[in-house]
């Protein structure tokens, strides 16, 4: 059958989100979501913006901006929400790169930042982690115009970055927009939000789907300077105005409203992580110093690519990723303790079956 598709994005190669089996039920420790429900104060309030899913949501998120503003210090003018943290890469890739001003990233980080290169025809400098996963942030100082892109901490390794390093890139590559992908930072690593109002060049990206318990509301922002701010909601208007939904919204408001209740969560996750690190190394495995809400692990004995087959065997989900440096190596989302506990028995019934 003959394509449609115009030439320029004939081979564009799309983004492969993690598993969502419907075959049976799994323990899905694939996708980073939070083991935990929203609050309960989210839940009436996502109830109550029910209500009027007849009109319209307020395109310029004013109530929201607002709250998030206020929990960070910051102005209204310095948020953008946005649907998912996605639609912020989205549109930095779209306002700040091309084939004439390169995105640079790392060649082991969240595979989206291909994608979007690939889309909208933008050059793509990797910049190799070290052998330990690490970054060298001497990378990215002194570079010219573009977009820099930094997970922080990293997808999927975990492994983060502090501040100083951050605005080090800021300062030596002021003609770069220093974009930092701060998805995982609620669990262990230092946000740099608070270098917006002096770096001009800097944007912070951060979601609502892993620490606030809301991946299937699709809510993120971005926080900036004001002038990058009004640049890229100038794109978002362009595309798609609406695309935070009200009950998205309702529900973003009230997250903030009940913060200590996901600040709790955040802890719990991380001790699990930390607990399921030492049982992991007590299996043999090698492991990254992950800050993020997953661990990212390999066996010397057994390939990744069949611990992975075997753990989905016995209803458990991980992420296995197959590219060159990575193949040896299993990300693992952190769920409740009960879940890690579960997957340490199989882990180790496998590994015992092997040997």
């Amino acid at each position: 059958m003959n394509s449609f598709l115009i030439s320029k994005y004939k081979d564009v190669e799309p983004y492969v989100p993690g598993e969502q089996p419907r075959d049976k039920k799994y323990i899905k420790l694939n996708t980073n979501e939070s083991p935990y429900p929203p609050s309960d104060r989210v839940l009436r309030a996502v109830e109550e913006s029910a209500k009027n899913l007849q009109l319209y949501p307020d395109p310029a998120c004013r109530d929201l901006r607002a709250t998030l503003a206020g929990s960070l210090g910051l102005k209204p003018g310095n948020i953008l929400p946005t649907n998912g943290s996605d639609e912020v890469l989205s549109l930095s890739f779209m306002a700040y790169a091309h084939d004439e001003k390169p995105a640079y990233y790392a060649d082991v980080t969240y595979g989206f930042y291909d994608v979007l290169s690939g889309l909208f025809g933008v050059k793509a400098e990797h910049f190799a982690l070290e052998n330990d996963f690490t970054i060298d942030i001497n990378r990215y100082c002194g570079l010219g115009s573009g977009l820099i892109v930094i997970a922080n901490p990293n997808a999927p390794t975990g492994i983060a970055i502090g501040v100083c390093e951050i605005e080090k890139i800021c300062k030596e590559s002021p003609d770069c927009v220093v974009l930092i992908d701060e998805a995982y930072v609620e669990f262990g690593a230092e946000s740099c939000v608070g270098l917006v109002q002096k770096y001009p060049n800097l944007i912070v990206s951060r979601t609502y789907s892993k620490s606030m318990s809301l991946a299937g509301a699709r809510l993120g922002y971005a926080i900036a300077n004001e002038e990058r701010i009004r640049e890229l909601e100038t794109l978002k208007y362009t595309l798609n105005p609406y695309s935070v939904n009200r009950t998205a919204l309702a529900a973003g408001i009230a997250a903030v409203e009940d913060i200590e209740y996901y600040r709790n969560n955040c802890r719990l996750v991380a001790k699990t992580r930390d607990k399921t690190a030492e049982k992991l190394k007590e299996l043999g495995f090698e492991l990254t110093d992950s800050k993020a809400n997953f661990v990212f692990c390999r066996h010397p004995g057994v390939p990744a690519s069949e611990l992975s087959d075997k753990l989905r065997k016995v209803g458990i989900l991980v992420r296995h990723f197959t590219g060159e440096r990575t193949n040896d190596w299993l990300r693992i989302s952190v769920g409740t303790p009960e879940d890690m506990n579960q997957l340490i028995a199989a882990l180790a019934k496998i590994l015992t079956t092997n040997h």
